[in-house]
Formats: C-alpha cells, sequence, structure tokens
C-alpha cells in the first residue's frame, strides 16, 4: 500500500514539475549572447508559435514553449536559456502582473516580413542593421527605389533604411572625395537610375522614394533608420518642390531663398532645422550633432529612458536591454538636436551632458518610426574603408541590441494597438 501511494505521488509531483517552458534571460549574467537571442525568438516566431516578451524582467527575457527542437537550437547557437516548470512559469507571470511592478508580458503572434532598403553592391558590413540581422540568422530581403516606386514595400512589415541620402547631395562627401573613383562610380550609377526610372535628376527620384516610405509608414508600415538615413529623409520631404542642390549635384542652381521655403510641416521627427548649403561641408543640416557635441569617446554614454511597462509597452519594447547606460558611436548623424526635434515625437535615449537625442521614436498615421543615431555600435568612429566589425567579439552589445527590439516590434504591433 504504502509503495502504491509512493508511486502515485511521485507521478502527481512529476506531471506538476515537468517543464513546458523555456526562458531566454537577457540581462547579463544569465545570458551568454544577446543578438543571438532575437534570432531564436525570431526563428520561434517564424514556426507560427507564440512568443511572451516579458518587459523589464531580466533584461526583458522571453518566454518560449518547451520543446526539444527549441533547446537543441539554443545549443547550436550558443544562446542561454533556462527550463521552467508550469508552476515557475505561473509565479514569474503572476508577479509581472502586478500593479506594483514595472513589468509586462506582451504576446508576440508572428514573426514580421523584414526589408532593408540598400542598393546593389554594398556589403553587409556597410550597414549595422544587415550585419545584426545575418548575425542573428534573421532572414530578411532588400529592397532598392525600383521595388520601393513600384509599391513593393506592401508585402512588408518592417522597412530598414540603409545610411541613405534622400536629398540627391551623394552624402555631401563632395568635399573629400569627389576625386575618389569610387564616388563618381555611385554619382554615376545614381544619375542613370533615376533617368532609367523617368527622373531628370536623381533629387527629384529621391523625393519620390521617400514619399513612397511616407505612405507606407501612414499605412501601418514600420520604419527604421541611422544615422544619415533619418535627417536626410526628414530633409527631403520638408524641401519637396524645392531645389536645394547646388551645380556640381545635379547641374544647376539651386533655389534662391530655399531655407525659408522649408516645410517642417511635412516631416516625420524635426523642426526648425538650418540646411547646411555648402556642398564642401560633410553635413546635412543643424539636426545632427556631430560638431557641436563636446564629448571624449571614454565618457561618451547615452542613456536609456525608463517607461511604465503597462501604460507604455511600445517604447518599453523598444528600450529593453540589460543596461541603461550604452556606449557612444558616431556617424555622419551621430545624434539630434533636442530642440529640433518636434514634440510629440518621444526621446528613447539621451546624452544630458550634450543636450542630444540617440534614439527617438515617434507615430505617423497608423505606422511608427524609430531613428537611431550613428553608424556601428561597436564601432566609435567608422570611416570610408575601415574594416568591418566582427560581431562575435561583441555578443552581448547592448547598442545592437536596440536595433533587435525594433525587429522584434511589429509582432505585437496589432495587438498593442488595440489597448
Amino acid at each position: 500500500m504504502k509503495k502504491t501511494l509512493s508511486i502515485i505521488l511521485f507521478l502527481f509531483f512529476s506531471i506538476h514539475t515537468f517543464a513546458s517552458y523555456v526562458l531566454i534571460p537577457m540581462d547579463t549574467e544569465g545570458q551568454k549572447n544577446h543578438l543571438k537571442a532575437y534570432g531564436i525568438t525570431y526563428w520561434v516566431l517564424s514556426k507560427e508559435l507564440k512568443v511572451k516578451w516579458l518587459l523589464n524582467y531580466r533584461g526583458g527575457s522571453f518566454l518560449l514553449p518547451d520543446t526539444s527542437e527549441i533547446q537543441k537550437e539554443c545549443q547550436i547557437r550558443g544562446v542561454s536559456f533556462e527550463v521552467l516548470s508550469d508552476s515557475k512559469t505561473e509565479s514569474i507571470l503572476e508577479d509581472i502582473s502586478s500593479p506594483s511592478q514595472n513589468m509586462e508580458a506582451v504576446v508576440l503572434e508572428k514573426a514580421p516580413k523584414i526589408a532593408v532598403y540598400t542598393p546593389n553592391g554594398k556589403q553587409p558590413w556597410d550597414d549595422a542593421v544587415t550585419m545584426v540581422l545575418q548575425y542573428a540568422e534573421i532572414p530578411y530581403e532588400t529592397v532598392y527605389d525600383e521595388e520601393v516606386l513600384n509599391d513593393g514595400l506592401l508585402a512588408f512589415d518592417w522597412l530598414h533604411l540603409h545610411h541613405e541620402d534622400f536629398t540627391g547631395q551623394y552624402g555631401k562627401f563632395y568635399g573629400s572625395y569627389r576625386a575618389a573613383s569610387w564616388y563618381i562610380e555611385e554619382k554615376k550609377a545614381a544619375e542613370e537610375l533615376a533617368q532609367k526610372l523617368g527622373y531628370n535628376k536623381v533629387s527629384q527620384e529621391k523625393l519620390a522614394v521617400a514619399l513612397k516610405i511616407r505612405d507606407y509608414v501612414i499605412g501601418g508600415g514600420f520604419m527604421f533608420a541611422m544615422c544619415s538615413a533619418a535627417d536626410s529623409f526628414d530633409i527631403a520631404l520638408a524641401a519637396e518642390g524645392l531645389d536645394i542642390c547646388e551645380p556640381m549635384f545635379d547641374g544647376d542652381a539651386s533655389d534662391p531663398g530655399y531655407q525659408n521655403k522649408v516645410d517642417y510641416n511635412k516631416t516625420f521627427a524635426f523642426t526648425n532645422f538650418t540646411l547646411e548649403q555648402s556642398p564642401m561641408v560633410y553635413e546635412f543640416s543643424s539636426i545632427d550633432m556631430t560638431q557641436k557635441r563636446m564629448i571624449t569617446s571614454t565618457s561618451d554614454y547615452f542613456s536609456l529612458m525608463e517607461f511604465s511597462a503597462k501604460w507604455d509597452p511600445i517604447p518599453t519594447m523598444l528600450c529593453q536591454n540589460h543596461t541603461a547606460l550604452v556606449k557612444g558611436f558616431m556617424g555622419q548623424t551621430t545624434s539630434f538636436t533636442r530642440d529640433e526635434i518636434k514634440s510629440n515625437v518621444l526621446v528613447m535615449g539621451e546624452s544630458k551632458i550634450n543636450g542630444e537625442a540617440k534614439y527617438i521614436h515617434g507615430i505617423k498615421g497608423k505606422g511608427f518610426f524609430t531613428f537611431y543615431g550613428g553608424h556601428d555600435p561597436e564601432d566609435y568612429q567608422h570611416r570610408v574603408g575601415d574594416a568591418k566589425t566582427e560581431l562575435d567579439l561583441h555578443p552581448n552589445s547592448p547598442g545592437y541590441r536596440l536595433i533587435l527590439n525594433n525587429i522584434l516590434f511589429p509582432a505585437a504591433r496589432k495587438k498593442k494597438q488595440k489597448t
């Protein structure tokens, strides 16, 4: 009788302690490869399984269903995981749901379809987003002007803008690189593409692309842009109908007094900025803080803002990290001038020392956009021709984590818009 009772009790407790969830911790101590952890989460979503994103719990951990296949994939990719029992999972979720805790469990429902806007011939290491997508093993497709103008963006949930110049000034590289073969070739290729697509000038063709991207976001798409893609996009929108290009860019003179004709109502994020009119200056406008900031590389950090996970889940998702203090990094557009950001745009990362914004987010129509200053989170001052960043050396990069937060955000977007 005692033996039978022991067997029954053993079976009872075995059933109730059987592991049914996998936790991917995202804190400092628990995760050996934060970047690939996002890839695991995306991979699980692609299998049509749901994931819970535990906002502010151990650095924004992920709760997955427990299968041998998922455990094996974590082991193959070198991602730390913990196997949880039903009771332990229930205890964690109960703690997260408590009104006293600034935490929330957000359900991710579907792997978003990702597009990277980039020209042919660009290498993955030319762009931090493309590079981290490949490292995390998250699939994406590339699109460029022809696809965008033919409404190809409608097939995607998430769009990243490569470090593009939407003003038609070829990245403002003229002063330093006008005699370089790569500059001459890229300028020629851009002119040929514009003519092929039916435009007289590159600036006109790039504006048409920017307007298509604008409409994509307004219609419900999500756009992420880094470095000069962010401010040059807004500048192109604000300068619609104006010629702000000097003769070396488009063959004719710019419009007289164009600064006074800029329409800030057309932009996504920025207002009251002053355009840089000299073709010899490697700068688009006063939006960028690169030349105005007074800080050394050793003291260059920006802090992430804290939001209410239960009431402001979107910015909370976008700021998930294992540290609130992130190492700064430069780019053509390093960061954004605070007083030139529209009041309805949310600053999520800032440096109070310089009075600059590094990481911002906003709503446009039914869609969302995020702008992130700088070129490469693990290459402080990337220059033309520099060696690529080896992400195997930076698997826990908090700067790169911010990029990957944005990639997973659309998986929860529809659910959160209803709340």
